[in-house]
C-alpha cells in the first residue's frame, strides 16, 4: 500500500446517498413507481366467484363467464284426433249388422200377396226418402226460425220478450204431436206441408232455448272486451259469441233432428208418407214383416241421424271448448 491511498477505503455505491427507510414505500428501480401492492388507499381486485354463487347452467373459466346451451325445448305434440275410428266405424257396423239380420229374417219368412206388395215395388225406398225429406225440410226451417229468434231476443233491446216467446213455443212442445197435427189438419187440409208445419212446431223449443242459453253464458266481459277493441256490434256476434255459444246450439240441433225423425212417422195420418205408413200398414193388416222392417228402418234412421249430428257437433266446436 502507497502512502498517497487513504487509510480507509471510501464507502462503496450501495452506501452513497441517503439511507433507504426500511418502512418507507418500495420503488421499482428502473421506474421508481409505487409497485400495486404498496399503493396506499387501493384494494386488489376480488377474485373470480366460485362456481356454487352463479346461476345454475353458467361457469367461471379464466375470468370470464360462459353459459352452458340450453336443450332446445321439445317439439309440440300433435293435437288428438277430435273424430276417433271408433266414433266413426262403431255405431255404423252396428247399424249394417242391424239391417242385414233384418233383410236374412224377412227373405227366410214366408210373405203372402199383401205383405209381398207393401214391400216391393220400389215402395220401402219410396217410404225411406219421404222420412229422410221430411226430417231434413223440418230441421232447415227449425234453423231458419229459432236461431235468429234466439240471437235477436238475446239483444238489448228485445231481452223482455224471450219470456213469452219461450212460453209459446213450451206450448208447442207440450201438445201432443198426433193432437197438434189434428189441427193443422183442420186448419191447412191434408198433405205434406201439414206434417212440415206440425214437426216444425214441436222441434223449435230445443234450438231457441239453447240458442238463448248459450248466448246468455257468455262472460259479459269477453263482449265488453271485444267492443273496448273496436269491434262492431255484428263483429263481436260472429267473432265472439256464437263461436262460444256452438256447442249449446249443436245439442239443441241435434236434439231437434232426432224428435223430427220420431215425429215424422206420424206424417201418414195427414198424408205426408214417410216410414209410418209401413208401420200402419202393418198394423192394420196385422203383416209381421212389414211391421218390423218400418220399425227397424224408423230406428236406424234415428240412430245415423244422431251419429251424423255428432259428428258435425264434435267438428264445428272450437278446440279450445273441448271438455276432456
Amino acid at each position: 500500500m502507497t502512502p498517497d491511498s487513504p487509510s480507509n477505503p471510501g464507502p462503496s455505491r450501495a452506501n452513497h446517498g441517503p439511507a433507504q427507510s426500511n418502512h418507507g414505500p418500495v420503488r421499482n428501480r428502473r421506474s421508481g413507481r409505487l409497485a400495486r401492492s404498496a399503493r396506499p388507499g387501493r384494494s386488489e381486485r376480488p377474485g373470480p366467484s366460485s362456481d356454487k354463487d352463479r346461476p345454475p347452467g353458467e361457469h367461471d373459466v379464466k375470468g370470464h363467464a360462459f353459459r352452458d346451451e340450453e336443450e332446445p325445448p321439445p317439439p309440440p305434440s300433435k293435437p288428438r284426433p277430435r273424430i276417433t275410428w271408433r266414433k266413426l266405424v262403431v255405431l255404423p257396423a252396428i247399424l249394417m249388422v242391424v239391417l242385414a239380420v233384418t233383410y236374412l229374417w224377412i227373405t227366410s219368412v214366408h210373405l203372402d200377396s199383401i205383405a209381398r206388395n207393401a214391400l216391393t215395388g220400389g215402395n220401402v225406398r219410396l217410404r225411406w226418402w219421404q222420412h229422410v225429406e221430411l226430417t231434413a225440410i223440418s230441421t232447415f226451417w227449425v234453423l231458419i226460425i229459432a236461431i235468429p229468434l234466439g240471437i235477436a231476443l238475446t239483444r238489448r233491446g228485445l231481452r223482455r220478450g224471450a219470456p213469452l216467446v219461450t212460453a209459446i213455443a213450451n206450448i208447442g212442445q207440450a201438445t201432443p204431436a198426433i193432437g197438434l197435427l189434428a189441427l193443422l189438419v183442420i186448419w191447412l187440409g191434408i198433405g205434406p206441408s201439414t206434417a212440415v208445419i206440425g214437426m216444425v212446431i214441436y222441434a223449435v223449443l230445443p234450438v231457441f232455448s239453447n240458442t238463448v242459453a248459450g248466448l246468455r253464458a257468455i262472460d259479459p266481459n269477453l263482449v265488453e272486451a271485444s267492443r273496448g277493441i273496436g269491434m262492431s256490434p255484428m263483429g263481436t256476434l260472429t267473432k265472439v259469441e256464437l263461436p262460444l255459444a256452438v256447442p249449446l246450439i249443436l245439442a239443441g240441433v241435434r236434439t231437434a233432428l232426432v224428435l223430427n225423425v220420431g215425429t215424422a212417422t206420424l206424417a201418414t195420418f195427414v198424408g205426408g208418407g214417410g216410414l209410418g205408413d209401413l208401420i200402419t200398414s202393418g198394423i192394420q193388416t196385422q203383416r209381421m214383416p212389414v211391421l218390423v222392417l218400418g220399425s227397424v228402418l224408423t230406428v236406424v234412421l234415428a240412430l245415423l241421424v244422431d251419429w251424423l249430428a255428432s259428428l258435425a257437433e264434435v267438428a264445428l266446436t272450437p278446440r279450445g271448448l273441448e271438455v276432456g
